[in-house]
């Protein structure tokens, strides 16, 4: 299990946390688990791992059954949730743009919630647009339906970096786009979130994503933590379950296990 911090000190913190939905099934058991400032940790899994789980509890979009999420050392439970949420970046595979809203309406959305003055806010439009090689002249005033899905998902994140949060939470962002494209993106992601040093929670059941983008990779099996990695360890730790992945990665055979399916958690 890798040590490798960053940066001294957890900015997110999971204290030995458990969620169960009605009638108790447990979706995740036991989480314990630092995230560190400037890193992009990556939560890989197959589907009701409970990767997207660990990441709504973060911005208090569920709360815990058990345990606390800790923000800057102050648990979830402590914030306003409303501020909480407009405080982290977003950014889901379905990108959730507004359909009626211009690209430049979209991104300045949560700046505009936060009330900052219009000219500071057409500014930071300007800016990411540029950032994220989104033609300002051409595309300011077009609506979602107008734009290709590499160009929705470029808002997406712009829109999720709109007020410079320091932290960036990611469910399976590039799921959607054609592999030409994914590519294009995460390579474009990686070079940005090193460049910004912001702090990222990347959700992907994809191998050779988590092994490109992430500073270290937490690997979730039906809800419990199975161990984190660095990318150099994570293709050379004999845990069996992690072997399955690397296999995918390298090529191989994938090893036969029997598996329940389940829901995307």
């Amino acid at each position: 299990m890798s040590s490798t911090r960053p940066n001294a000190g957890p900015v997110i913190e999971f204290c030995d946390v458990s969620y169960c939905i009605a009638g108790g099934r447990p979706i995740l058991a036991g989480l314990c688990l630092q995230v560190h400032r400037g890193e992009l940790l990556v939560l890989l899994g197959r589907s009701g791992s409970g990767k997207s789980t660990a990441l709504k509890l973060v911005n208090g979009l569920l709360a815990p059954t058990k345990g606390q999420v800790c923000i800057e050392g102050r648990p979830t439970r402590d914030w306003d949730q409303i501020q909480l949420r407009r405080s982290i970046g977003y950014a889901i595979q379905e990108v959730g743009l507004l359909p009626h809203l211009s690209v430049e309406k979209n991104i300045g959305l949560v700046p505009r919630l936060q009330k900052w003055p219009l000219e500071r806010i057409r500014q930071r439009v300007d800016e990411l647009m540029l950032l994220l090689q989104l033609p300002s002249d051409e595309l300011r005033e077009r609506h979602p339906h107008q734009l290709s899905g590499g160009q929705r998902q470029r808002v997406g994140l712009a829109r999720a970096l709109a007020a410079d949060p320091a932290i960036l939470l990611m469910d399976e962002p590039f799921g959607a786009l054609d592999p030409l494209t994914r590519a294009e993106i995460q390579r474009e992601f990686k070079l940005l979130q090193q460049r910004l040093g912001k702090t990222v929670v990347f959700v992907t059941h994809d191998v050779r994503e988590a092994m490109l983008l992430g500073t270290r990779i937490a690997l979730l099996d039906s809800g419990r933590l199975m161990g984190v990695y660095s990318a150099e360890e994570f293709l050379c730790t004999a845990d069996p379950l992690a072997a399955e992945y690397v296999a995918v990665y390298r090529g191989d055979k994938l090893i036969d296990r029997p598996r329940i399916q389940t829901d995307k958690q």
